[in-house]
């Protein structure tokens, strides 16, 4: 292990005895909180796309770039960037929604390690949540396409809270909703700035994920606890928050 800034970075081989089936029985049973899109799915072409559906045929749209950089806030508050009025807000929403659903099957997918892993997860006895800044039933839509619906107890929507990412309210929502597990016991795991702001501010340990949308060096101004190279990275991460 080697740190750089305040975040510790975990190397581990792939020759590690570790696995997913490794018994965490005997340890104390954590938080695991994670985002969804470009986290636990890959969906980021959807979300792109969605948003080019919402625009169509208007000079003023959102540049991809920025679009991507924002994903993780709330859609309204990305869609009034380049909207002309509230009403224009509602109409790019039901237009972007619209393409979003019926397209959803057919661009998203989970990304690599990710069902396993979080199968074996819950097998171990952690309570797990999604964090997300859309919908809880297009959340919940997506863990059912990917096939692990059954292991999160708890599902935060861009409804179930007041503030959102980058506060640290939903953060602190998903803890209740899995019983009220101490925030040293807890861990967020994503792939933007604003979920790694959101963990540090709720106080848990957080833990980026490289294979989203979002560079190394952006999140690294977040300052995140660990570093995520590949899904499967989260299993030492668990046992040695879960051993300390």
């Amino acid at each position: 292990m080697r740190t750089e800034g305040e975040g510790a970075w975990l190397s581990f081989s792939p020759r590690s005895s570790f696995s997913p089936r490794s018994p965490l029985l005997a340890l104390p049973r954590l938080a695991l909180l994670f985002d969804l899109d470009g986290t636990l799915i890959d969906s980021i072409g959807l979300l792109v796309a969605s948003m080019e559906h919402a625009y169509a045929g208007r000079d003023v749209r959102p540049p991809v770039d920025e679009w991507i950089a924002a994903i993780g806030t709330p859609l309204d508050a990305m869609l009034r960037r380049w909207a002309r009025d509230e009403d224009d807000v509602q109409l790019l929403r039901a237009r972007y929604r619209e393409f979003q659903f019926a397209n959803h099957d057919a661009m998203t997918t989970a990304y690599p390690g990710v069902v396993e892993t979080v199968r074996a997860l819950h097998a171990q006895g952690h309570a797990l949540a999604v964090v997300t800044s859309k919908l809880a039933v297009g959340a919940r839509k997506s863990l059912r396409w990917i096939g692990i619906e059954e292991c999160f107890t708890a599902v935060v929507g861009i409804e179930s809270t007041a503030s959102h990412k980058p506060h640290p309210e939903p953060v602190h929502h998903a803890l209740q909703r899995l019983g009220g597990i101490p925030h040293a016991q807890a861990l967020f795991v994503g792939d933007s700035t604003h979920d790694m702001h959101a963990g540090r501010a709720a106080g848990v340990v957080t833990a980026a994920a490289t294979w989203g949308p979002f560079s190394r060096e952006s999140l690294a101004t977040a300052e995140p606890t660990h570093w995520l190279e590949r899904f499967e990275d989260v299993l030492p991460v668990v046992r040695a928050l879960a051993s300390r």
